[in-house]
């Protein structure tokens, strides 16, 4: 159990790496081969739609096909489409690959992946050590983005920000998962289920269902205000509206995630006094604010500051989330219930650029700031409202 738990860190933290350097450079690679904003808003959209897609399909079958050999199919997959990113500049061909490759531009990783380790964390650590396992979890995926952000200030240092450096980069996202691939090998048996489901749906019991569905609408509220947010549209942001170089955006990308790896260590210890629900919202309220402001300061140094708050906050709800979510369900529920809220959240994402980049184009370059702000401001009151009596066990006694 502690092998299997100790290779799921580490992949989490390479998978992150990966898509922390993808989620800075893509929007950016893309502008290099001159696609506009709303082109690049699509290519984004639809590579988050394929990770909807692969996350849809893991839900219902992961578990029947394997949870070891569903990690290794999604690794190919991704590997492939990085790798096909480099073979072709022709906007449907991008697409494709972006779609089945899974590439993920909103820098941070929550893909199918995502779903079955999740599930089976809480089968390697103790009920009481389930909120500071998803914290650690966390911890690293957030270390992983921060030095794939960093890394991509590579373009800069191999041909001046040139086409070579963005290619190279793209190499190394691809062999970070294909290094991944490797490390799911090492798994045992006991990360899989003890026992296949009769049908392609999981027993879930009816007062479960209710809570799944409501986290799930409330989740996909707030995941389409991210995907106005992703990290490839908000590095374009910074690019175009204050003229700042990759080497500075990679650097500033850096800088908040590793504020948001010291923020789930933070989440856990005030969810031990305030309490999941109180924890999630009233963190994330201020971030926002802090968001919406950023999109109207005229300077880069005011911008970054901002940005830097609201990265010191707006992730305190994620390990929170993940331990509230499978807290309220039983235990022989919780892939469901992980793949579920997952799910909604990738389709949230996979709308919100298109919607995003179109805003960007058409009205103003900061509107996706503003109204992906408002949004998130309006989902935690509704969590809050729906989900302030329902306890967790931990909380209860």
């Amino acid at each position: 159990m502690l092998t299997d738990r100790r290779i799921l860190l580490v992949c989490a933290f390479l998978r992150a790496f990966a898509t922390g350097l993808m989620g800075v450079l893509l929007g950016l690679y893309l502008a290099h081969l001159h696609f506009n904003a709303g082109q690049i808003g699509v290519i984004i959209g639809v590579g988050l739609s394929g990770a909807a897609l692969s996350s849809l399909i893991v839900t219902f079958l992961g578990d029947r096909l394997g949870r070891r050999r569903s990690l290794l199919v999604l690794t190919l997959l991704a590997v492939s489409g990085g790798l096909a990113l480099l073979w072709t500049t022709h906007l449907l061909a991008i697409c494709l690959a972006a779609f089945f490759g899974m590439v993920n531009g909103a820098g941070r990783d929550r893909g199918s992946s995502l779903v079955i380790e999740q599930a089976v964390l809480p089968q390697t650590v103790a009920d009481t050590g389930r909120t500071k396992a998803y914290a650690w979890y966390n911890v690293l995926q957030d270390s992983g983005h921060a030095l794939g952000a960093l890394a991509a200030g590579l373009p800069t240092l191999i041909g001046d920000g040139g086409l070579l450096g963005y290619q190279i980069a793209i190499l190394v996202y691809a062999a970070l998962y294909a290094s991944t691939g490797l490390l799911y090998l090492g798994l045992s048996a006991a990360v899989e289920t003890a026992a296949k489901a009769p049908s392609w749906i999981p027993p879930v019991s009816p007062e479960s269902r209710r809570i799944i569905a409501r986290v799930a609408g409330l989740f996909a509220i707030d995941s389409f205000a991210g995907g106005f947010l992703g990290t490839a549209l908000l590095s374009y942001f910074f690019f175009v509206r204050f003229g700042v170089s990759e080497g500075t955006i990679a650097v500033l990308f850096f800088a908040a995630r590793i504020a948001n790896g010291v923020s789930h260590l933070g989440a856990a210890w005030l969810a031990a006094r305030i309490g999941l629900v109180n924890t999630m919202v009233f963190t994330h309220i201020p971030s926002s604010i802090a968001l919406i402001v950023m999109a109207l300061v005229p300077q880069f140094w005011m911008a970054a500051m901002l940005f830097m708050l609201r990265e010191l906050l707006v992730e305190m709800d994620v390990p929170t989330r993940q331990s509230y979510v499978m807290a309220v369900v039983q235990p022989e529920e919780r892939t469901f219930a992980s793949g579920v809220t997952s799910l909604v959240r990738l389709g949230g994402w996979a709308i919100g650029p298109f919607a995003a980049g179109a805003l960007m184009q058409v009205v103003a370059l900061a509107t996706p700031l503003i109204v992906g702000g408002a949004l998130k401001i309006g989902y935690d009151a509704l969590l809050y409202w729906s989900f302030r009596g329902l306890k967790p066990p931990e909380e209860k006694s």
